[in-house]
Order: structure tokens, then C-alpha cells, then sequence
């Protein structure tokens, strides 16, 4: 039982290392020659399917806005998002893609879709039965860590 418990402490550690600074984790990596951060990446893939405003992106992001700030700044600066104001409140602004950004939300949605079937992979080595005590084990997991 104490060698379980190092290798989940090992686990978990590999993935705070893969994870700092990034929003979330993806198996492999994107070709594009863009050097966008993690962040911005999916701040790209969300808008591909809808048009957000800050507040909305931190959310979905579970990010500050502030970050969400600091990424659109960018983005907009590199000419991949526009600006629209909310007709019914000019405060309220909100973002979509460019013709430049959209091959690049449509790489980070394939990174995921990648991911998501790596993980699907790995877990067809494991019987239904084992899969559903993983299950049971990562929902408690994150139960105990939150």
C-alpha cells in the first residue's frame, strides 16, 4: 500500500511539472510555428465556437481575468482576434477569430481530440471492471484534493 501511495505522490508530481504555467494538459504537441501559450491556444479553440467576452472565457478557463486580459491583449495585438461591442451595452466586449487564428483553434481542438483518445487507449489495457475502480479511484482523488 505505501509503494501505491509514492507512485500517486510521483504521479501527481509529473503532472504539476508537465502542467506549470499551462492550462491544461495534452499529450503531444502542437506543429503549429505560432508560439502561443497553453492559454492562449484554447482561449482560440473556445471562440472557434462561439463569440465570448472576458469574463465569460476566465470562467470556461476557470482562470482570473486578468490572465484572460493579458492573453486576448496579445492575441489581438498579433491579429488573431477582433473586437465587437455588445449592441445593447457598449461596455460589454466581445472577442472572435480571425481568419489567422482559426487553423490554429482547429490544431488545438485535434490536440485535444488526440488526447482524449490516448487516454481512451490506455484504458482499453484495463478490463471494464478495473476501469470502473479507476474511476472510482480518480473521483475520490479529486474529492480528497479539492
Amino acid at each position: 500500500m505505501r509503494q501505491l501511495a509514492k507512485d500517486i505522490d510521483q504521479f501527481l508530481n509529473e503532472i504539476i511539472l508537465k502542467a506549470e504555467n499551462q492550462h491544461e494538459i495534452l499529450i503531444g504537441h502542437c506543429t503549429s510555428d505560432v508560439a502561443l501559450t497553453n492559454t492562449q491556444e484554447h482561449i482560440l479553440m473556445l471562440l472557434s465556437e462561439d463569440s465570448l467576452t472576458n469574463s465569460e472565457l476566465a470562467r470556461r478557463l476557470n482562470v482570473s481575468q486578468a490572465a484572460v486580459t493579458k492573453a486576448i491583449k496579445s492575441l489581438v495585438k498579433e491579429g488573431m482576434l477582433e473586437t465587437s461591442k455588445d449592441p445593447k451595452d457598449a461596455r460589454v466586449v466581445f472577442y472572435q477569430l480571425t481568419d489567422l487564428a482559426r487553423p490554429i483553434a482547429e490544431e488545438h481542438h485535434h490536440h485535444h481530440e488526440h488526447t482524449l483518445s490516448t487516454y481512451e487507449q490506455v484504458a482499453t489495457q484495463f478490463t471494464p471492471n478495473e476501469q470502473k475502480i479507476i474511476q472510482r479511484f480518480l473521483t475520490a482523488l479529486v474529492g480528497e484534493i479539492k
